[in-house]
């Protein structure tokens, strides 16, 4: 066993029996065929089951969408990055060479999936009931510590602070589509009574993009 596997395992909070287990789920589709794109299948399943079971204990008067807009961000792709960096996984990843030369050891989607992967390689030798006690260790502090404000989307929360000032609705209006028609992007205007500003967000939809408007909004009437 590696000094930085041996150290990564602490950090982690779970001894693998197995080393090659360890080893495949460290290892990226672009360095061999044996690598951790299954376990990262099958650990994915886990961390989203013990985050949701986290988030239905600590805050059990949220509502289905609250609980699940709090798990998006937590298993979010730069969620799980961010859990990475604590892990210290980036010079732990086998890559090829084309990924190590583009630098992959910083991309977030595959340091995300590198985490999954680790969960899996857990449930696979451990069961369910070991592995799900280890990766609610992961996110416990961090669930913890959630804004439930977080869990309302900003068109929703600029609606409140309109309504809350007597003020009328916000109005959006998509102002160009770009792009083909399989990656189009939205350039969406909000206005509102309560400031002379408008603030536009773009996006790959007209959703979204309403969404980085009103954030955009709500910034400028918070700090007025």
């Amino acid at each position: 066993m590696k000094p930085k596997h041996a150290a990564l395992q602490q950090t982690i909070g779970y001894q693998f029996d197995e080393p090659d287990l360890l080893v495949r789920a460290l290892t990226h589709r672009s360095f061999a065929a044996d690598n951790n794109e299954r376990l990262e299948f099958i650990g994915d399943g886990l961390v989203n089951a013990v985050v949701a079971e986290l988030l239905f204990t600590q805050f059990p008067d949220l509502d289905e969408g609250s609980l699940s807009r709090l798990r998006s961000k937590l298993v979010s792709k730069e969620g799980l990055a961010t859990l990475a960096e604590r892990f210290e996984l980036g010079p732990l990843v086998l890559l090829g060479t084309g990924e190590r030369k583009s630098g992959g050891r910083h991309r977030a989607s595959i340091m995300a999936d590198t985490v999954e992967a680790l969960a899996g390689g857990m449930l696979v030798e451990a069961g369910f009931g070991v592995a799900s006690e280890v990766v609610a260790t992961w996110f416990v502090a961090d669930v913890a510590s959630l804004d439930i404000n977080t869990t309302r989307d900003a068109k929703t929360r600029l609606q409140e602070w309109l309504q809350g000032k007597g003020y009328p609705l916000p109005v959006y209006e998509v102002l160009a589509i770009s792009g083909d028609d399989h990656n189009q992007m939205f350039d969406v205007e909000c206005s509102c009574k309560a400031s002379q500003s408008k603030r536009v967000g773009t996006a790959s939809s007209r959703k979204k993009a309403e969404q980085k408007a009103a954030e955009a909004m709500l910034e400028i009437l918070e700090h007025e």
